[in-house]
């Protein structure tokens, strides 16, 4: 459904919120492992992250990326998918069509908007604090 670039954002961000509860910091190559993806595209996904203000990035032999607990509450998984992937999976047709509408619907357009509604829904529901504690309390994981 996402992107690999947008499962692997979600993942890293979730991991780097669960090490910043903690009071850690961590670096790409942990954060790659971590959620199997390449260490290069990681880094990549994080660079983005960071310069839309989602991250923070500390430099230096005791730096490492960073998620600050007040905005883990705000950032939704909603606004990683939109910054990655774009709107598109919220917006798009099912079926890939340009002009798809109520007033002009493709042949699956009735059965598709509730999954499509269904979709903007779970992902603003969820901050990355709650996936985090989620996470850090065993009752999901990242691999």
């Amino acid at each position: 459904m996402f992107s690999k670039a947008c499962e692997y954002a979600i993942k890293a961000t979730i991991y780097i919120a669960q090490k910043s509860h903690q009071g850690g910091r961590v670096n790409v190559k942990e954060v790659a492992k971590s959620v199997n993806a390449p260490e290069a595209f990681t880094a990549k996904i994080l660079q983005q992250l960071c310069r839309e203000n989602i991250l923070a990035s500390i430099r230096g032999k005791q730096g490492g990326f960073t998620f600050d607990i007040e905005r883990q509450k705000e950032i939704k998984i909603y606004d990683v998918v939109r910054l990655i992937d774009g709107d598109g999976i919220f917006t798009n047709c099912g079926l890939g069509l340009h002009k798809c509408s109520s007033e002009n619907p493709c042949p699956v357009h009735d059965d598709f908007k509730p999954v499509r509604d269904n979709l903007i829904a779970m992902t603003q529901k969820y901050s990355f604090y709650d996936l985090a504690l989620r996470t850090e309390n065993g009752l999901a994981w990242l691999k």
